[in-house]
């Protein structure tokens, strides 16, 4: 993305484009989100230390997997030296549909053949099953499922690769702090609506992403808005999910990286980003096919961030 497209989203209200609606402003009263264009392991860390953020305790990272080596999910090669700055430990769940990851034996082999053990420790947390979480003043649920090892961490970072979904239209932090968290029963109770523990299919549409906007507010309010940040890579922009095994190939070119404490702010970034990207046609197709920007819209009715935004351009410094 050029630079005076940034400057010009820096300097906007609320514009209307046709693809998509963008809430970048000028305003120090919303949340900022920080980007770069510079997609490498020098990049990554510039980005996550002009958050000035400071973890409590043991720091997990969340971040997916991915369901087989053809998807798009961040490269181990990518995320090392981050990790190793954080000390942390990536963080996981196991699938609620058939694959590999959907129990633990497969996923730990999966992590191994992706090379996730040779730069940090992981952890699957729902491997010793799941714990409840409420969910306050939600949409939908009055309870989210995650896994016991949840509370193993005082602090996360929400490490996201920004892609499209099959089922959600796109992925971010919304979704890494939801069904990302969520333990397998989990990810069933989020994907139906809250209408069952062990089948995912089925659900009505807007119930299953107001419920990821209820789960993503039963996390951050357990955990403490503080005590979380989030980093979106827009990079293999593919229009399915990394739970794809065999994900299209992109058609948008790789924009960069956000950095934000707040979900709902950097994912509508992300969306105002690839709505102005060359090549975005099948992607926002897809997000309006699956009224994809409701889990947005959703989220912030509930507190869980703001979709207006402050972008600083860490490139222009």
């Amino acid at each position: 993305m050029k630079k005076s497209t940034i400057a010009a989203l820096g300097a906007a209200a609320v514009i209307t484009t046709g693809v998509g609606l963008h809430y970048a402003t000028a305003s120090n009263d919303v949340p900022v989100v920080y980007f770069t264009r510079d997609i490498s392991p020098a990049g990554l860390v510039r980005a996550y230390h002009a958050l000035n953020w400071k973890p409590t305790g043991k720091v997990g990272v969340k971040m997916s997997t991915g369901e087989s080596a053809k998807t798009n999910y961040l490269r181990p090669t990518l995320i090392k030296d981050l990790i190793d700055e954080l000390d942390g430990t990536i963080v996981e769940c196991n699938t609620a549909y058939a694959g590999n990851r959907n129990d633990s034996k497969s996923h730990w082999a999966a992590i191994r053949e992706r090379g996730f053990l040779d730069v940090a420790p992981v952890d699957i947390m729902d491997e010793e099953g799941s714990m409840m979480l409420p969910v306050k003043g939600g949409n939908r649920l009055t309870e989210n499922y995650v896994g016991t090892h949840f509370t193993n961490y005082p602090s996360y970072v929400v490490l996201s690769h920004f892609k499209g979904h099959q089922m959600a239209g796109f992925g971010g932090a919304l979704k890494n702090i939801s069904i990302g968290f969520a333990s397998s029963m989990g990810k069933a109770w989020i994907h139906s609506g809250g209408t069952s523990k062990d089948n995912p299919w089925g659900g009505e549409q807007d119930a299953f992403l107001e419920s990821m906007a209820d789960a993503a507010k039963a996390v951050t309010d357990y955990v403490g808005r503080d005590n979380m940040v989030y980093i979106n890579v827009l990079n293999r922009i593919s229009i399915d999910c990394d739970c794809n095994a065999n994900p299209a190939e992109p058609d948008i070119h790789d924009i960069g990286i956000l950095v934000s404490r707040d979900p709902v702010a950097i994912d509508q970034a992300g969306i105002d980003m690839v709505s102005n990207a060359d090549g975005n046609k099948k992607l926002m197709e897809r997000i309006a096919d699956r009224n994809g920007l409701h889990t947005l819209e959703a989220a912030e009715k509930i507190g869980v961030g703001s979709r207006k935004y402050k972008l600083v351009d860490l490139d222009e410094k």
